[in-house]
Formats: structure tokens, sequence, C-alpha cells
């Protein structure tokens, strides 16, 4: 049986349950999946996420004493694996000290790793994002003479990016999640093999539009809602949606806008908005369960992103499954999924006044729809849940992905003369 360890930053973690998902559906495929996570995760996300059931999460923190000197002698004993590894953090490169010296302590954690999976028979390891997990997955792969690959969304490889020219090249297989992300890819480390960088979508539950109802009558309710879904981190730039509003307020706009998420901007966010006068119009709520979401999509007339990088976000294939209306901007891979005027609505990324624009010309199409038995607005709404549902739904994107996963990995191994397959059947369930 083919054993892979699976490593995430933070697993189990709320906002990415596709980690979760792809390690039961290469279960489903007869593999056998070690779950990692190299920070703890918090008591209180793991209530609020189901799991992989029927296995022990192999969590690096907190650090063992024992554990990490053996770590050190692993690390000597085979220092000629990773000689090259070494090399790069030292000698290579226009990283700044303090990066340096973090990435020989993710070195010393990498060897841990390895410490940690020696005796449980590992034929590869897989990790999600670029960042220093990925270090810590490429480190322990070279100690224990096994591939790895990895997983980049967004902000790991547009925004941070730090190694990535050595993850690159030393990975068996790059999945990435939009075709934007390989372009950006491939132009920007040209030395890489175009063939292991394989676009994988992320998905959501395609059976969900039948019950959502579509837009109310305007003259039904009074205001124009608003809502924002996501972590409230700097990236996400909750801040200029926050100005936005206050341009709303200034037009004499009735609105009321929502942002769903919690995170370390919140003090800050909660400053904003006392500063702009803003508390009749703007409610942070926290972090929102399911079904508390799924009633906030039905209350809203169009879900607002205003992140300043983005993979193809989650949240925008939910509220297009539902048949909401989206605005976001035109970044990164969002217009493989939010086509303009056809799937949705983009606006120029860091125009204040394009944003509070287009939000006034949506609430003026959507106070006329009433008038006509089917709007220019129905239209979009449907194309967009169609799109949602060829393009972008999880089950048949969870398949496709352990499909690829396995066959890339077979076939690419067998060109080693000194790869002999893990498991038999695994060519098998390729035919």
């Amino acid at each position: 049986m083919l054993t892979v360890a699976y490593l995430a930053n933070q697993f189990p973690a709320a906002v990415e349950p596709y980690v979760g998902e792809e390690i039961q559906e290469l279960r489903k495929h007869g593999v056998k999946i070690i779950p990692g996570s190299v920070r703890r995760p918090d008591e209180a996300q793991q209530e609020l996420v189901d799991s992989p059931s029927g296995t022990e999460i192999l969590c690096l923190q907190p650090l063992q004493m024992l554990t990490l000197l053996q770590a050190v002698g692993l690390a000597v004993t085979r220092w000629q694996r990773i000689a090259d590894l070494l090399k790069r953090v030292l000698l290579t490169g226009t990283e700044s000290p303090m990066r340096r010296l973090k990435a020989l302590l993710h070195t010393w954690l990498g060897a841990y790793y390895a410490v940690r999976l020696q005796e449980r028979g590992v034929d590869h390891i897989h990790v999600h994002h670029g960042y220093f997990g990925s270090w810590i997955a490429m480190v322990a792969a070279r100690l224990l003479g096994v591939d790895f690959s990895l997983t980049l969304h967004g902000s790991d490889l547009l925004v941070d990016g730090t190694y990535l020219d050595a993850k690159l090249k030393n990975c068996r297989l790059c999945f990435t999640i939009s075709e934007y992300n390989r372009r950006y890819i491939l132009e920007h480390f040209p030395g890489v093999d175009p063939g292991k960088i394989v676009v994988s979508r992320l998905g959501v539950d395609a059976r969900v539009p039948s019950k959502s109802p579509g837009p109310v009558s305007r003259n039904e309710r009074r205001r124009l809602t608003l809502l924002a879904v996501g972590r409230l981190h700097a990236v996400k730039d909750h801040e200029f949606l926050i100005r936005a509003c206050a341009r709303l307020r200034d037009r004499e706009l009735d609105f009321e806008c929502l942002i769903a998420g919690d995170g370390p901007e919140r003090q800050h966010l909660e400053s904003l908005i006392r500063e702009n006068r803003l508390q009749d119009q703007l409610k942070l709520l926290g972090h929102v369960g399911r079904s508390h979401l799924d009633s906030l999509y039905r209350r809203a007339d169009v879900v607002v992103l205003t992140s300043r990088s983005e993979g193809i976000p989650l949240v925008l294939m939910e509220a297009l499954i539902r048949r909401r209306l989206v605005l976001a901007p035109a970044i990164t891979g969002i217009p493989e999924i939010v086509i303009p005027g056809k799937t949705g609505f983009l606006y120029k990324p860091g125009a204040l006044e394009d944003l509070v624009a287009r939000i006034l010309f949506l609430d003026t199409q959507m106070r006329s729809e009433d008038r006509y038995p089917v709007s220019r607005l129905d239209w979009v709404r449907h194309a967009a849940e169609a799109h949602v549902f060829h393009n972008f739904d999880r089950r048949k994107n969870l398949v496709h992905f352990a499909d690829q996963f396995l066959q890339l990995i077979a076939t690419r191994d067998v060109t080693d003369q000194n790869w002999r397959p893990p498991h038999e059947d695994l060519v098998l369930q390729q035919i």
C-alpha cells in the first residue's frame, strides 16, 4: 500500500477544509495517509472541522527534546542529502539574514519531521502551501530518501514565495489551483519542468443551488445588503471595504455590510468602523458556522471580495452556486471564475471609486428588476451557477485530483531505475 505523509502548517483548520477532503479521497483510492500539522491546531478549530477519522494527526508541536537531538544526529549522518539545500540557504539568493536563520531552523524541523516519520514506511510526502511547512517537508523527504510534492494556492506563491526556487526545483510534482498560478510559476521560474506543474481546481458542493431562493424583491426589502466572508487578515484588505462603505454612506445609499470571519485585524477594523461612524451600516460578525453562513448568503444582495491577493476563493464559489451576485477585484485567478458581466462583476484592483461605482450600478440594476419577468442579472445568476457546477464541483474535482496525484507520481517514479512500485495495484488502478 502506498503510504503518503500529508503535511499542513495547521491541520485541521476551518479555513482550509480542502486538506481533509483530499486526505479522505486519497484513502478511498487505497492510499494510507499520515496527516501532519506543523503547528498545534486550536481546540476551537478542531471542534469546527471534521478531521479525517481513524488516524491520529502527527503534530510537530510541542517539540520533544529527545527527538530534537535525534534530528541533529540524522541531519549530521545524512548531511550529504541536504548539502545543496544548506548551500542555498547560506551562500546564494537575496534573502535577509533573518530569513536565512529561519530557514536553518526549519531545516532542523525537517529533520525532526523525518525522525517522526522514520518508522512509518513513508513512500511520499505532500504538503499544502509554499510557506515554511514546504521547506520542512522537502528536508524530511531528502533525509528519508523519498519524493515530495506540494500544492500552491495564492499568497504563498504571489506574495511570499520564500525559497520557492528550491522547492519547485526539488519537488516531484506541484499542484496549483488556477491557470493564472501555473503561468506565473512558468514565467517566474523558467527552469522548472512544465510537466510537473499541474492545475487542480478546488470546489464546493454543487448540489445546493435548488435550495437557494432567487433574489428578494427590492420592494420588499429596504436596504442593499453587502456580504464579505473571510479571515480578518491584512491581505484580505477589509480596510478597503470599510473605506468604500464610507463613500456609499456619503452618497446616501441605504445599505448594510456584514463581514463574517475573525482574525488578527479585528481590533483595527473595529476602530476604523468607529472612526468612519459606520456602526449603523457595518457589522463584524466574527466566526460564523456553516448553517448561519447559509442564511447570510440568502440574505445577501452582493457578495464582495476586496483581497489584495487570492487564488480562487471558495467564498466566490459558494456565493455563485447559490446564485448570489459577486463583486471582486480583477486579480490573479479570480477572472477564471468571475467572468465580468457573465458570471459576476469585477472592479479595478485598488480603485476605490470603481468599487463604489459598481456597487451603485448593481443597486440600480436590482431596483429595476421587478419591472421585468427576466432581467439581465437573472442571466448572470444562472450562468454563475452553471459555471461553478461544471468547473468547480468539489466531488468531481477531488476525484480528478486523486487520479492525477496517483498517476503522475507513479508515471514519473518509474523513470527512476532505482524505483520500485510501493504497491502493485497502484499502476493497475490507472488502467
